[in-house]
């Protein structure tokens, strides 16, 4: 679909050459703002101010605060490290957990998804963008919990995206609930309680 089809919605066309430099800089440009700001300092002007392009070219490419946010997420989607792969589940889950870790307790991409996080509470497209955002990262990883229910490390029937979800969730609570570190041994905790969990078959479909 061409780049001035009405259709297209802001921000979701894969640039090239010059113009993948641009929205490099422009969301590098906006992910320190939301970092620093929140989505509500978010200002299309100041993001090109920032990232050293023209103002119209910002507001034609991404049209809102909104739409640059979900082109974000959708970049860091496509920039987030592939799954390790130890043939373990224990191992494999135990790097899933460190991955979200180190994320989330870096300075500037922890505050940057505090601020995604609670944009996505009140903004209808914010929050959409942000499930696609976790729907790419469970698909990434789900293959693990599937090669071990086929060496038959789990029952028959897991679910393999709730047992990844069940490995972040405690960060993520931890992250916006407390002021505790996210330490090493946190991560340790959240992959074993998913590994055990899954082992009991709490994450067995249902019919």
């Amino acid at each position: 679909m061409p780049v001035g089809d009405s259709r297209v919605e802001p921000g979701t066309v894969r640039p090239g050459g010059r113009t993948a430099r641009v929205r490099a800089a422009v969301l590098e440009a906006a992910g320190n703002m939301l970092a620093t700001e929140g989505f509500h300092g978010l200002d299309l002007t100041e993001v090109a101010l920032r990232a050293e392009v023209g103002k119209t070219t910002v507001y034609r490419r991404w049209g809102t605060v909104a739409g640059l946010v979900a082109d974000l997420l959708t970049d860091m989607a496509e920039q987030s490290l592939p799954r390790t792969e130890t043939g373990s589940l224990e191992e494999d889950l135990l790097a899933n957990a460190r991955l979200v870790r180190r994320t989330l307790s870096d300075p500037r991409q922890g505050p940057l998804f505090k601020a995604v996080i609670a944009a996505a509470t009140g903004d209808a497209r914010t929050a959409e963008a942000l499930h696609r955002f976790y729907d790419v990262r469970v698909a990434e990883w789900a293959p693990c919990v599937q090669e071990a229910v086929a060496r038959g490390e789990l029952p028959e029937g897991t679910d393999p995206a709730e047992v990844v979800r069940a490995v972040s969730a405690p960060l993520y609570y931890r992250l916006l609930t407390t002021d505790a570190p996210l330490d090493e041994a946190a991560a340790a905790r959240a992959a074993a309680a998913a590994v055990a969990a899954a082992r009991a078959g709490a994450f067995v479909r249902t019919p």
